[in-house]
Order: structure tokens, then sequence, then C-alpha cells
């Protein structure tokens, strides 16, 4: 299994456009210790061919060419991109598929909640439709347990992938905000059956289940939440008024943390954040904060990032 980090900021980036806040301020100056970054997206592949899109950010145009991996090879028009996986439906993780308009008909994973959102409140599904048929929904479904069984991706043969609903919350112009439902929000457990490697991957994760512990605690890596330090983190700053709970991001400190949570998983997992929000202290390495991580042994992803598993 192979995994392209091709953004791991949160929404805005870093440095986000209008914020003056350190870190944004540090990147603009070019200050060696913050490193820009785009905003969430990962691609997923098992034979290094063809990619699964996860999350299609504002920034894909940049990010995508940032990717050899994913430049036209294999004719006039082309990309490495063959499909789309939604986590959810934020704006910062869907507004990407405008920029992919050249590449329909594309199908697109998500689930039925997600797939409403996008027909109605941000109507991308109908929007495409004049791109050569657009978006084609390809549903996934949850069962009583808010789980999907098994179920495989065309573009990436031999991997197996479980979406896992999650406790976070709907976009703002959602209907279901501040009140979401299972789907809204989805982690994803995925599986390479020839050599037996597993990621869990979870951008948006306001408070852990016992049934998403299970399933990082069968990870051989973690690829989560790491928004912001503290859940007043914006207030603090001044650059805005909600908490991360009111967003659906589980905070990095304190007793039932991400940091905790992450602590208590097998000494072999390897434990990686991404969707960094820019007011993050950790996006600064010589931070205190950063030197917090480093000894829990928890990295923090970056644009380019390349894993195998």
């Amino acid at each position: 299994m192979q995994i392209l980090v091709l953004g791991s900021g949160a929404g805005g980036g870093l440095p986000q456009w209008n914020c003056n806040c350190p870190n944004c301020r540090a990147a603009r100056q070019g200050e060696p210790t913050v490193t820009p970054r785009t905003q969430s997206s990962i691609a997923i592949s098992s034979d290094g061919e063809r990619w699964l899109l996860c999350n299609a950010s504002p920034d894909i145009r940049a990010q995508l060419a940032a990717a050899p991996e994913l430049h036209p090879r294999r004719g006039l028009r082309d990309s490495g991109i063959a499909e789309v996986l939604l986590v959810d439906a934020q704006i910062d993780h869907v507004t990407g598929l405008l920029s992919l308009r050249e590449g329909c008909p594309l199908d697109v994973w998500c689930t039925p909640g997600v797939h409403h959102d996008l027909s109605t409140g941000f109507p991308l599904f109908p929007m495409l439709h004049h791109w050569q048929g657009g978006l084609r929904w390809q549903p996934i479904r949850l069962d009583g347990e808010h789980r999907q069984a098994a179920f495989a991706v065309p573009s990436c043969p031999g991997l197996r992938f479980t979406a896992v609903a999650l406790d976070s919350n709907a976009p703002p112009y959602s209907p279901r905000r501040g009140s979401p439902t299972p789907g809204d929000n989805l982690g994803l457990f995925i599986e390479d059956d020839a050599g037996g490697a597993t990621l869990f991957y979870a951008p948006g994760l306001g408070r852990l289940t016992d049934e998403v512990r299970g399933f990082m605690r069968r990870a051989d890596c973690v690829l989560v939440d790491g928004t912001l330090w503290h859940d007043d983190e914006m207030q603090r700053l001044g650059v805005g008024q909600s908490t991360g709970a009111e967003m659906g991001h589980l905070a990095l400190a304190g007793e039932r943390g991400m940091i905790a949570e992450l602590d208590a998983l097998p000494a072999a997992t390897r434990r990686l954040l991404i969707h960094i929000n820019n007011t993050n202290p950790i996006l600064d390495t010589t931070s205190a904060e950063r030197a917090t991580l480093d000894a829990h042994g928890i990295e923090v992803a970056y644009d380019g990032m390349r894993l195998t598993l």
C-alpha cells in the first residue's frame, strides 16, 4: 500500500490568506521552522499507477502538480487519479472536485448523507453533470452498527476498505450542522491483502468510541486528526469563536486528548497527525509542543510525504 500526503493542513492551509497569527506570519516570511501547507488530502494506491484520491481539497491543482505519480503519462488527457473517495462534505475536502471537471465522468465514493449535501446545499453533483456526465456516485452505505462491511475500490486492487462512522460534525452549510448523523464523517480502515499492512485514516475526529479505538489498535499506521493543540485555541489567539469540539475535532492536549489516545496504542503503531490548523503550535518545529510530540513518538505529516506499508 502506497500513500501520498498531498496536503496536511486544515481549512485555509498555511499561511491562510487572511490570517496573521504567528504561524501564518512565519510561513509567509519564509521562516525555515514553519513550512507552508496545503489543505488536507491523501492519495492511495496498490500498484503505484492508479490512485484513489481521498478528499479533493481547494488546493488540488498545486497538489497534483507536485506529485509526479499523478501526472499524465499514458495519453494526451490522463491522470494517475482514477477515483475519488470523500470522508465528509466539508468545503476543504470537496471543493477541488470543481478543478477536476476536465476529467469527468469521475467516480466518487461517499455516503448518502454526503451525497445529499453535495446535491443540495453545495450542489457539486448537479453542477458538474454538465461536464461529460459529471460525478458518478458510488455509495458507501453503513449498516446498523454504522459500519460498512469491507468493500473494494476498483482502482486499488488488493486493498480492502472499511468505512467507520465517526463522531465529528457536518459542514456549516448542512442542515445537520450541530446534529450530525452517522455517515456525515468517516474514518477508513484499509487492509492490504498481499502484505497484510493496515492503515486507519481519520482527518476529522471529534470523539473516539470504543469501536474507533479498536480499529486504531489494529492498524500498523494511524493518520489522524491533529487540528488543534487546545480546544479553545482559536479563541485564545483571537482568530475565531468556535472550539475544536464544536467544529468536530478532538484537541491534542489534555487528559483525554488525542495525544493520550495515541499513547494507548501498541508500541509498534506508527502515529501521524494530519489536518493541522494554521494556529497549532506544533507547526513550528522549535516549539515546546512539537518537542512534546517528539517525546511521545508522534509524527506530523507534511505535504509531499510518502508512506509505504
